[in-house]
């Protein structure tokens, strides 16, 4: 921490007195940044434990702030750093406001918040891609199943050399499966690709502490291109994101395959963040596991 602080305070030419760790997840942290007086500054900082992964972010952001509706986080700069553990650090402005996770004063302004998201999130995908699908920096010229089915065999490829101690000879078995039943899982998906966010859950909803309004939306994932419904593969994991995105599909509804989709993006985006922090979503992955069974066949 106290390397942090140095260095931090070394780009912004000023001491920073004090970091507090606003959220964490395996890849990533974010800090907030306190000047020598102890107040807070009008900037925070997102440390990345891999490199190029805050230069995807910043474009990203970038993307969406220009396309969209919904306000994204600023980007004031980008710190590359090579002091031990190797790092990066993405310098972005504050947000006035809380998680969504945090419930509403009532009913309405739950209702009001939902209205405001699912507004946001149809501006961006009503931006083609003309074509495009994929990450922000690997786009190219193809049908989101194959694609999807790319990207599959890699994980699986990867995951196969890996061999994590923590995979079952079942948690293989519902894998494998999935991958021999892509084709019958996609069959007639017509979807067009269009601008997503990627990281859709109430953690990544800003909303305001006092009037329960939409500030922001924070923390993108990779991916650019893809069909709607790959938007909302994160929520559900409580009742208040099942009643977000309830309210998304009452607005924009998705075909059917999404019922069966939905379980298929779930294990395999296990399998990513396993490959790529070390640590697999244990309940999620046998929850999505165990509602893809039936449709395997």
């Amino acid at each position: 921490m106290e390397n942090l602080k140095s260095e931090l305070s070394l780009v912004l030419g000023e001491p920073v007195s004090r970091l507090e760790a606003i959220s964490e997840q395996p890849p990533t942290r974010l800090y907030a940044l306190y000047d020598r007086e102890g107040k807070p500054m009008p900037l925070v900082a997102k440390y990345f434990r891999y490199q190029g992964r805050a230069a995807l972010e910043a474009k990203k952001l970038a993307l969406l702030g220009h396309e969209g509706l919904i306000a994204v986080p600023a980007v004031y700069g980008l710190v590359l750093s090579q002091q031990p553990p190797v790092h990066e650090m993405l310098l972005m402005a504050r947000l006035n406001g809380v998680s969504a996770e945090a419930p509403t004063r009532d009913a309405a302004r739950w209702q009001q918040l939902c209205e405001e998201v699912v507004e946001g999130l149809l501006a961006w995908h009503r931006i083609g891609s003309h074509g495009l699908v994929g990450t922000v920096d690997s786009t190219q010229q193809n049908s989101w199943p194959a694609w999807f089915h790319q990207r599959v065999e890699v994980l699986w490829s990867t995951l196969s050399y890996l061999q994590p101690p923590s995979f079952t000879l079942a948690d293989r078995q519902i894998l494998f499966r999935s991958r021999e039943k892509l084709g019958d899982l996609f069959r007639d998906f017509d979807d067009p690709c269009v601008m997503l966010h990627g990281n859709v859950r109430l953690n990544s909803i800003i909303k305001n502490v006092r009037s329960d309004q939409l500030v922001a939306m924070t923390q993108p994932g990779t991916i650019l291109w893809a069909p709607r419904e790959y938007e909302l593969i994160h929520l559900g994991d409580s009742p208040a994101e099942q009643a977000l995105l309830e309210h998304y599909l009452g607005c924009a509804p998705l075909s059917e395959g999404f019922l069966w989709r939905r379980w298929l993006y779930q294990i395999w985006d296990c399998i990513e963040g396993l490959i790529q922090n070390g640590e697999l979503d244990r309940p999620r992955f046998d929850r999505a596991s165990a509602q893809l069974l039936p449709w395997l066949g």
